[in-house]
């Protein structure tokens, strides 16, 4: 039964996937808020900059928008498996709005608190909505579609970025402000607002949900319960294990970046932008390269292929002696890195019940954000030590650990069929929603 259900499985794409008008609003939310995050994003440190002219603010206002994630991931993901995915969404953004627009009061450094404090609930509810929309996409999307979804919203969440950062910049220098920025932000979550009102009701109904345990132990008992079922999952295990890994190199490769460019390979900083561009660039045609052609690719597969590709290339930046041969390198990084993301949460989503999804998504941004921070903190210190090459080999070799984890976890198991329930659940909310036939 479930065999034929494989092969008679209509090819999803990303004209299919848009054909759905639920996950069409979706994706639509998603790409005008991330366009407004990015505005706010680098508005918030060229404010810090120029109010202050101090690294060490503009590093306290970095770690202020990362602490959130950290403290909070895992008990968001415990109340999003207890609420209406779509209304915890709704509420985010009306929030969020009204926090954004608080930032134009900060006028002087004696203000910059206000920029913290607010950085800080901004940041502290944007928990909730991650793992809300990533639970809710499941039920807007046949499983057969999840990895081109996912890939979708990948892609768009680099081309916003992009186009986020160089807006905001023109916007601070045009009006010699930021508050501009965070107007158009404060915008873009209510349109995001109108956008996710028109999505279904019920497809923020959970599933099989379990009634969860009152008061603040209850939600932290459903935390740990969360983190005891993607430990007894292989699937899962190996994904959070695989993308800490990963991300424990990752993370001192960022720090160690510039370095490498301005110190080891001795070229002006301002090839820093070209850099980045090139692997901008690639990630955003290889998003758009899996969300069209790998929809019957195996999430397992591309992770595992992707996680060896990073190692090796990590490995191989750090030989490099010319600026040629940098830019080579991060473009050819840029398409291993947005199918490994892609795969990664297409996994979580199939490979949890709808019941736990949203603590498992939280978990693995917890995960990932968590060791990221730690290697950050030890790449100055192996950096000094050891030096800039040597940390970019030693963190290939944690993405090729990261492979190796993957295909010992992976190795046997495999992504559950949809089951009874959730057929159930998208059943009741696919009036006019359902994918056209395959050729149409």
């Amino acid at each position: 039964m479930t065999g034929a259900a494989t092969t008679s499985a209509p090819e999803v794409g990303i004209r299919s996937l848009l054909r759905i008008p639920d996950y069409r609003r979706l994706w639509t939310a998603q790409a005008i808020s991330d366009l407004g995050d990015a505005l706010t994003s680098l508005a918030l440190l060229l404010v810090v900059n120029q109010l202050t002219g101090s690294t060490a603010a503009l590093a306290l206002m970095a770690i202020v928008l990362a602490l959130p994630q950290v403290i909070f991931g895992v008990g968001a993901g415990a109340l999003v498996d207890r609420w209406d995915r779509r209304r915890i969404m709704l509420v985010s953004d009306l929030t969020r709005a009204a926090i954004v627009l608080g930032f134009v009061l900060v006028r002087s450094e004696d203000d910059l608190w206000i920029l913290y404090v607010l950085g800080f609930a901004q940041a502290t509810v944007g928990t909730f909505f991650g793992p809300a929309r990533t639970a809710l996409t499941p039920h807007l999307v046949p499983a057969e579609g999840l990895l081109a979804a996912n890939s979708l919203a990948q892609m768009t969440r680099l081309v916003a970025g992009v186009l986020g950062a160089a807006g905001a910049g023109f916007l601070v220098t045009a009006f010699g402000t930021a508050w501009p920025a965070f107007a158009i932000d404060s915008l873009t979550f209510l349109v995001s607002f109108a956008l996710v009102l028109r999505i279904s009701r019920s497809a923020g109904t959970i599933t099989d949900a379990v009634a969860g345990r009152e008061g603040v132990s209850g939600v932290l008992r459903d935390s740990f319960e969360g983190v005891r079922i993607a430990a007894r999952s292989r699937l899962l295990a190996g994904s959070l294990l695989s993308a800490a890994l990963v991300m424990l190199g990752l993370g001192a490769v960022n720090v160690l970046f510039v370095p490498l460019l301005v110190d080891v390979l001795e070229v002006p900083p301002a090839w820093f932008g070209a850099v980045e561009l090139a692997q901008a660039i690639s990630m955003i045609l290889s998003a758009l390269l899996v969300a069209a052609l790998f929809n019957r690719a195996r999430p397992t597969t591309v992770v595992i292929g992707s996680l060896a590709v990073v190692g090796v290339l990590v490995a191989v930046l750090g030989t490099v002696t010319a600026i040629w041969q940098l830019l080579l390198l991060m473009f050819l990084l840029g398409w291993a890195v947005s199918p490994a993301q892609a795969a990664l949460v297409t996994i979580i989503q199939q490979g949890s019940s709808d019941a736990v999804r949203g603590r498992v998504a939280s978990l693995f941004s917890v995960i990932t954000g968590a060791t990221s921070v730690l290697s950050m903190a030890f790449a100055g210190i192996a950096g000094d030590r050891w030096g800039v090459r040597e940390v970019f080999f030693v963190a290939g070799l944690l993405g090729l650990a990261s492979a190796a984890v993957a295909v010992v976890f992976f190795r046997g198991a495999s992504l559950p069929a949809r089951d009874e329930a959730d057929l159930a659940a998208d059943a009741r909310s696919a009036d006019a929603e359902r994918l056209p036939a395959a050729g149409a």
